[in-house]
């Protein structure tokens, strides 16, 4: 079976479609993201973008609250449609199916973006506390003692970060390939770790 559009005057003719499964709506969702996949086509392009810029940015507000990250979403989302709709296969479901996973997929690459930023605008300068003030080996020396009093009450994770960074001097890279975790999850461990010693050191010298 054969169905055809009239599209910029050509006819574009779309085969072996499962036209029962599809209501109106979503064949010519199919036949726009066809377009753009076969004949880089602006027109059904725009057309996409009209039909599915709402609906993103809807689950972007909901899921950001912010109105320039749900936009963002728009963009990048529709982007990728332009770029990967010739990846699109039509017996595996509908474009619109396809086209909402990659808006799903980009907006938890956001949201973990996100949470990323978080963790680094914690204060890099928070070890050591006291690193903006002149010192000799002794201070050296009574802050890593210090710090050791205090290891054994921070969680196992933690301490195994702490450890490898400030006293068997790996970097964050080298431990985050040796545990086989991602590098956000040692920063984040880093820092929780950090910011509990910070307390107590701090209590110590006050």
């Amino acid at each position: 079976m054969i169905v055809r559009i009239a599209h910029n005057s050509t006819d574009i003719a779309l085969n072996n479609i499962k036209l029962n499964s599809l209501d109106n709506q979503q064949l010519q969702i199919n036949l726009w993201l066809k377009l753009v996949a076969t004949k880089q086509d602006k027109q059904a392009f725009s057309e996409l973008f009209k039909w599915f810029a709402p609906r993103i940015r809807a689950h972007g507000l909901q899921r950001f609250k912010q109105e320039a990250q749900a936009m963002d979403l728009v963009q990048e989302t529709m982007l990728l449609v332009w770029r990967k709709a010739v990846l699109f296969n039509v017996d595996k479901g509908k474009a619109s199916t396809w086209i909402y996973t990659l808006m799903r997929n980009h907006c938890f690459d956001m949201l973990r973006k996100k949470q990323t930023q978080k963790e680094d605008s914690i204060s890099d300068d928070l070890w050591p506390i006291v690193d903006d003030q002149p010192s000799d080996d002794q201070d050296d020396h009574l802050q890593k003692r210090l710090l050791l009093s205090h290891l054994g009450s921070l969680p196992l994770h933690q301490k195994q970060v702490v450890e490898a960074i400030y006293l068997q001097e790996m970097t964050q890279q080298e431990l985050a390939t040796h545990l086989d975790l991602p590098l956000g999850t040692v920063k984040s461990r880093l820092r929780l770790a950090i910011s509990k010693l910070k307390s107590k050191l701090e209590a110590d010298l006050d």
